[in-house]
C-alpha cells in the first residue's frame, strides 16, 4: 500500500483516575522513519496503543490507512517461540489446512502466507537464533533472545505500519546494530518509541510528546536536540522580555496615577484657597473622580493585556524540573575487597570459569552477547543464585536492580516501597528523593503497577540508591532501559560520583562511555576477559 499514514484528529485520553493524559492531539505519521520521544509518564506508550487500535481515545479519532503491527514495550507472556513472534494462530491454521481443513476462517488466518513456516525459520536464522523451533518454550529465552523473536514477528508481519515501543531494550551490541540496519531497510511506515540515542540518530523525523502536545522535527536526534535548545532559549528570552515589559509599564502606570493624584490634590487646594463656590468645587471633584476612574479602567485593561502576554509566553515553556539522583553516603571503602570469585562457573551462560576480585570504587561495565551469563553474574553476587562450581564470597552490602524489576509489588506505592528499605530517613525525605527523580506527590502515592515503564524503573532505582544502610556495591542490570534522557543523564552523573563500587550490565555504549568506567568485563566465545580502561587502575 502506498502513502500509508496514521492520523490523529483531536485525540484526547483521560486516565481511569480522571487525569487528562493529553488532549487535542493532531498529527500525521507518514512513511518516514519517525521516533516518538518525551518524558517518562508523558503518555508515549498509551499514544502508541491508540495509534495501533489497541486502545480507544476518550475523544477524537485515530485513522489508520493500512494494517498496523504493534510491538509493546513489555513483551506479553508467551508459551512458545511461535506465540512470542505472533504467528502461532497462522501456523496452527496452516497445519489444519495441511490436514484437510476447508474452514474459511483458517484461510483468513493464514492470509496466503503458505511459506510462513520457512520464513519464520529464515528470520530466526538471520536474527542469530537458528537453534530455536516454533514450539521452543519461550521461558527458556533470555530477555534479549525474547526481544529478537518478537522483532522477527514484526518483520514477518508485512504490515503497512510498524509501531515499536523501546525495541532496543535487552539487545546486545551486535543485535542493536542489526536492528538499526533492519529499521533502515524497512520499506513501509515506521514509528519507534525510544530513548536510545544511537537509534534516534537513525531517524528521519522526531516527534516530541509533552504537556504542550505533539511537536514535529524533520531530522534526526542531533537536529532535534539543537532545535530544542534554540526553542527553549528563545522561549525563555521571550518570557523574560514580557515580564520586563510588564514591570516597566506597571511602573509607568503607577507614576501616571501618582501624577494625576497630585494634580487633583493641587487643583482642590487652589479651589479652596480661591473661595470658589461649593457647586464649582463639587463639579471639579466629580470630574476628578471620573477622570481617576477612567484611568483605573485603562490601567486594568493594560494590566490584563500584559499579564496575558506573560501567560502566553510561559505557556511555550515546558515545565521540566531538574532531575537529580544522590546515592546514600556510606563509609569510605577506598579499595577494600568487596567480593571475590574463584574459578566460578555460572549455572547459566558460558561454561568458562571466572575469577574476579571486586574492590571499593571500582566501576565495571559488563558486556557480551545475550544469554552469555551477564545477568546471572549479578544474581550470583546478589545472593540469588549459587555457582555451578567454584567459590563466591561477597563482603559488601549490595543493592540489586534486575531487568524485570521483580522486587516491585504492583499494588504498593513508590513511597511504600522506599519505606520498606529505609525506615531511618522518614517519609518526607524519601518523597523529596522521588520528587528529585521527577516523581511528584501523585505519582509517588500511586500503585506502581499503574506507572509507565520508565517511572517503575525510577522507583526500583530509588530503592537501590536510598536503602538504609547504604549499599557499598551496586549491581545494575540494564538500568538505562526505559529511562527518559534527562533521567538517564542524571543517572550517569550520579554513578560517576558514586563512592562505592558498581557492576553495570548494559548494551548502550553511549551510556557506558559516560560512566568513566575503571574496567570492562567482557564475556564471549573465549570466556571472561577483564580489562582496565582507566589509568588509575592497573
Amino acid at each position: 500500500m502506498t502513502n500509508t499514514c496514521l492520523t490523529l484528529q483531536g485525540v484526547c485520553f483521560t486516565l481511569a483516575d480522571g487525569r487528562i493524559l493529553f488532549h487535542d492531539l493532531n498529527e500525521v505519521f507518514d512513511q518516514r522513519r519517525t521516533a516518538l520521544v518525551g518524558a517518562n509518564g508523558a503518555g508515549k506508550s498509551v499514544l502508541a496503543r491508540l495509534l495501533a487500535g489497541a486502545l480507544a481515545p476518550s475523544a477524537g479519532h485515530c485513522l489508520r490507512g493500512g494494517t498496523v503491527y504493534y510491538l509493546a514495550q513489555q513483551i506479553a507472556p508467551a508459551a512458545t517461540v511461535a506465540e512470542l513472534a505472533g504467528v502461532q494462530p497462522a501456523l496452527a491454521a496452516l497445519r489444519r489446512i495441511e490436514h484437510g481443513s476447508a474452514d474459511p476462517a483458517d484461510f483468513d488466518l493464514l492470509a496466503e502466507r503458505w511459506d510462513l513456516r520457512e520464513r519464520l525459520k529464515a528470520e530466526l536464522d538471520r536474527c542469530g537464533l537458528p537453534h530455536l523451533q516454533p514450539d521452543t518454550a519461550a521461558a527458556t529465552l533470555s530477555g534479549g533472545e525474547a526481544m529478537r523473536v518478537a522483532l522477527a514477528g514484526a518483520w514477518l508481519s508485512d504490515a503497512d505500519f510498524l509501531i515499536l515501543d523501546e525495541p532496543s531494550n535487552h539487545l546486545d551490541h551486535a543485535n542493536r546494530t542489526a536492528l538499526l540496519a533492519q529499521l533502515r531497510r524497512w520499506p513501509n511506515g515506521l514509528l519507534v518509541i525510544s530513548h536510545d540515542r544511537a537509534l534516534l540518530a537513525q531517524m528521519e523525523r522526531i516527534v516530541e510528546l509533552s504537556p504542550l502536545g505533539l511537536r514535529s522535527y524533520g531530522g534526526d536526534y542531533a537536529f532535534y536536540a539543537d532545535c530544542k535548545r534554540a526553542e527553549t532559549d528563545s522561549a525563555q528570552r521571550l518570557l523574560e522580555q514580557r515580564k520586563l515589559e510588564r514591570k516597566r509599564e506597571t511602573q509607568a502606570m503607577r507614576e501616571q496615577q501618582e501624577r494625576q493624584q497630585r494634580r487633583q490634590a493641587h487643583g482642590a487646594s487652589e479651589g479652596r484657597d480661591a473661595n470658589q463656590a461649593n457647586i464649582l468645587l463639587g463639579g471639579q471633584k466629580n470630574r476628578a473622580q471620573a477622570s481617576a476612574g477612567k484611568l483605573r479602567q485603562q490601567h486594568a485593561v493594560q494590566q490584563e493585556r500584559l499579564s496575558r502576554q506573560v501567560r502566553e509566553a510561559a505557556r511555550h515553556i515546558v515545565p521540566t524540573g531538574a532531575i537529580a539522583m544522590h546515592a546514600m553516603a556510606g563509609e569510605q571503602v577506598a579499595r577494600q575487597r568487596m567480593a571475590q570469585l574463584d574459578s566460578v562457573v555460572l549455572p547459566y551462560g558460558v561454561p568458562d570459569a571466572l575469577s574476579l576480585t571486586i574492590s571499593g570504587q571500582q566501576r565495571i561495565g559488563v558486556t557480551g552477547a545475550n544469554g552469555s551469563g551477564k545477568s546471572t553474574l549479578l544474581k550470583l553476587l546478589a545472593g540469588q543464585l549459587a555457582p555451578r562450581s567454584g567459590h563466591c564470597e561477597v563482603r559488601a552490602r549490595t543493592a540489586y536492580l534486575d531487568q524485570q524489576l521483580a522486587q516491585l509489588e504492583p499494588q504498593r506505592s513508590a513511597v511504600a516501597h522506599l519505606l520498606a528499605v529505609n525506615r531511618e530517613a522518614g517519609e518526607a525525605a524519601l518523597r523529596t528523593h522521588l520528587a528529585q527523580m521527577g516523581m511528584d506527590a501523585q505519582l509517588a502515592a500511586a500503585p506502581v503497577g499503574t506507572l509507565s515503564g520508565g517511572e517503575r524503573l525510577k522507583v526500583a532505582l530509588a530503592c537501590a540508591l536510598y536503602a538504609a544502610p547504604a549499599a557499598q556495591l551496586l549491581l545494575l542490570d540494564e538500568p538505562s532501559n526505559h529511562l527518559d534522557l534527562p533521567t538517564l543523564q542524571a543517572l550517569e552523573a550520579m554513578l560517576r560520583q558514586y563512592r562505592g563500587a558498581f557492576l553495570v550490565v548494559s548494551h548502550d555504549e553511549v551510556f557506558l562511555q559516560a560512566l568513566q568506567l575503571s574496567h570492562r568485563l567482557q564475556v564471549g566465545a573465549d570466556g571472561w576477559t577483564l580489562e582496565a580502561v582507566s589509568e588509575e587502575w592497573p
